[in-house]
């Protein structure tokens, strides 16, 4: 094996690229609602790989050449094992869709550099979303990739774009990024709302539960009445009997 063989086969990519996971507790939010709305719409398919601020590389001979998309989206891809970096040269390809929320120390780079960049890797769809409505032009930017490796832009309907890699619609609320399925017009539900979807059912299950437990017990009690009334009456039958006077039927 030759000098720049070895050299080349002990790099190590690093897992982190130092910084926090996300700027502000809203954009972790929304990063892990995306995440798990998108692992959630796509739990069937074993090649779609949904990853969450994960290191990507694109060169193996130079680990300075990295980001870490704050949500994307690969088709094509296993979804196990479970990856620590993404290595295009490993995995084949750059991701189908990348998500990144924007804020006030990311947003020129999400506009300008990655823009570029994630235009040459090939991704197919880019989309940026502020969610302080504070720094870019628009709260919600998408692009599509061309024929001719550029992005353009894709339109609105109603503050809502239409991915057509994910064949979903991405909306902008007023308050907050959603994915909203374009056939049935319901928003995919986060974490929260999965949640108490949840709770709401085990509550209702519960509610049932307790009220056939009560109908059953209604049940006997009236079995219970109506058997003591029969053996009263019964008694009072006998003591007639027994004086001599045979009880009406």
């Amino acid at each position: 094996m030759s000098a720049l063989a070895q050299a080349i086969e002990v790099i190590e990519f690093p897992e982190s690229d130092g910084e926090p996971m996300a700027e502000t507790e809203r954009h972790a939010q929304l990063m892990i609602d995306l995440r798990f709305a998108l692992q959630r719409r796509f739990s069937e398919a074993p090649d779609v790989y949904v990853g969450i601020n994960m290191m990507m590389y694109w060169d193996k001979h130079d680990v300075t050449k990295s980001k870490a998309p704050d949500v994307f989206v690969a088709f094509g891809t296993p979804k196990t094992p479970p990856r620590r970096i993404w290595q295009t040269w490993v995995e084949g390809k750059a991701p189908d869709v990348v998500f990144e929320i924007s804020s006030r120390k990311t947003w020129r780079d999400d506009m300008y550099e990655k823009w570029q960049l994630y235009a040459r890797l090939g991704v197919r769809e880019y989309f940026l979303y502020d969610p302080e409505y504070d720094y870019l032009p628009e709260a919600l930017m998408a692009w599509r990739l061309a024929d001719d490796g550029q992005f353009f832009p894709i339109p609105y309907d109603d503050r809502c774009v239409r991915s057509e890699v994910l064949g979903l619609e991405l909306c902008d609320t007023g308050e907050t990024l959603r994915l909203r399925d374009g056939q049935t017009g319901e928003l995919l539900p986060t974490i929260a709302e999965e949640t108490a979807a949840r709770q709401a059912a085990e509550l209702r299950i519960v509610q049932e539960s307790h009220a056939r437990q009560a109908a059953e017990l209604r049940i006997v009690q009236e079995s219970n009445a109506r058997q003591a009334a029969e053996t009263r009456a019964a008694q009072l039958a006998n003591q007639l009997r027994a004086v001599g006077i045979e009880p009406e039927a």
